[in-house]
């Protein structure tokens, strides 16, 4: 872990005025793409421009490397109450490849168009970092204290960043007892029943977790023109089929049960939640904000992946499929139990990763703090709580302990296409609901 005393040549100098815009299209300039598998470029450059921005706007940060240039930046500013525990506020500075040829823009030109800044990481998550670093340079005034990470890795594993850090050196995030990163408090406005349209804030309080799994169906190899009850293909096959034709029951957690009640409360919209069927129903009055849970009223198991076979007349011995399964909080015993039952004989499973499901409370101070920091600038704001239905880093967080929440907010125009433009093409962010969110986050960790 090595202190850092230059950097990546910030363009803003200490003391002047600090555009987020500027800011986070410096960010998006770093090729910081991950290929994953280890096969990543540009994350110690920009892990260097946030180290001197920080430095340069008086909060000392370190660089810590987890393999040459896989760069991860750490930072502490004392709160105005030391008696209060800390608070992390975490990134992730890597993005997914962009091909030029599919863009409108250079993916990495950082050009302000229409209003717009677009770019690869604009909104995943570059816009969050930058937001952060306007808040510090604005002159942030903590009442406890915050620790900062901007890390590597995370959209591939995370073995580079978060989770490698949770592992190695967790005396970096001592007395941080909650966190806030991505995936929450952007505006995404629905119609109500009487015909208004309301501004939904969702906010971040749960991720189902993530089960790669590994089907392995094991039978006799012989001729294919002869016949064999013991056809590894057919034992595959016959087990992806159960699978994918179960269906699996509503399960509400907290969290999603709390978004469709004051959800439909906001819409004017009856709330049934008392079996399977009315709650589909329920959902779907709700119209263009029950997309937003739609993911997260049940478990899911999707087949991705299958091999078998080096011969047309062979049949082999073995064949594999992979499957992707996300799990609701509270429902993995369960889930994997019933999914155990629909293997059938001869097909085994193993994990390729496993990432639990997270859970922050609902009803909280951290909770009611976000909303008036968005009230604070939106007084129409609906805050309602959200289950993501893939993953952060909040899942690496979550294992020191800490209530994890999504909370990265933005202001976005209507009919926006925000859930579209993370690892898509022309992903863009308008300027105005980046200058919006570093507001409201500025409010948030001066009052939290």
């Amino acid at each position: 872990m090595a202190d850092v005393t230059d950097g990546g040549g910030s363009s803003v100098d200490a003391g002047s005025s600090v555009d987020v815009v500027q800011l986070c299209a410096d960010l998006i300039r770093f090729d910081t793409t991950n290929r994953g598998g280890g096969d990543s470029e540009g994350e110690r450059e920009a892990a260097e421009y946030v180290a001197e921005f920080l430095g340069r706007h008086g909060v000392a940060a370190k660089i810590v490397e987890s393999a040459p240039r896989r760069a991860n930046v750490i930072a502490r500013i004392p709160g105005t109450d030391p008696a209060l525990p800390a608070l992390l506020v975490q990134g992730h500075l890597d993005v997914v490849p962009a091909d030029a040829s599919d863009w409108s823009v250079p993916p990495f030109s950082g050009e302000v168009r229409d209003g717009f800044l677009w770019g690869r990481g604009a909104t995943d998550m570059k816009d969050f970092c930058a937001m952060v670093l306007a808040a510090v340079a604005s002159g942030l005034r903590p009442r406890r204290e915050l620790v900062l990470a901007f890390v590597a890795d995370e959209e591939d594993k995370g073995d580079y960043g978060a989770h490698w850090l949770v592992e190695r050196h967790p005396e970096l995030f001592e007395g941080c007892v909650a966190a806030i990163s991505e995936s929450g408090a952007y505006s995404y406005h629905v119609p109500a029943a009487d015909g208004r349209m309301v501004r939904l804030y969702p906010v971040g309080t749960a991720e189902r977790g993530t089960a790669h799994l590994k089907l392995t169906a094991r039978g006799r190899a012989g001729h294919g023109s002869r016949p064999n009850d013991e056809n590894a293909v057919t034992m595959l096959a016959d087990a992806l089929h159960r699978i994918t034709s179960h269906r699996w029951p509503v399960r509400l957690t907290p969290t999603v049960r709390a978004f469709l009640e004051r959800t439909g409360a906001a819409l004017g919209v009856p709330v049934d939640l008392s079996s399977s069927e009315a709650v589909d129903d329920t959902v779907a009055r709700l119209g263009p904000a029950g997309s937003l849970v739609v993911p997260t009223v049940r478990n899911s198991t999707t087949p991705t992946m299958l091999s078998a076979g080096y011969k047309v007349n062979v049949i082999p011995s073995t064949a594999t499929a992979q499957v992707d399964v996300r799990v609701l909080p509270g429902a993995e015993d369960e889930l994997f139990e019933v999914l155990d039952s629909l293997l059938g004989p001869g097909v085994t499973r193993e994990f390729v990763a496993h990432q639990p499901p997270v859970q922050a409370p609902v009803d909280s101070p951290w909770f009611d703090a976000m909303a008036e920091a968005l009230h604070g600038e939106d007084p129409d704001a609906v805050v309602v709580p959200y289950c993501l239905g893939g993953g952060t880093d909040a899942k690496a967080f979550a294992k020191l302990g800490m209530a994890c929440y999504g909370f990265a907010p933005l202001s976005l125009p209507e009919g926006f296409p925000y859930r579209a433009m993370a690892h898509g093409v022309d992903e863009r962010v308008p300027v105005e609901g980046l200058r919006f969110g570093t507001r409201v986050l500025k409010r948030f960790l001066e009052s939290c």
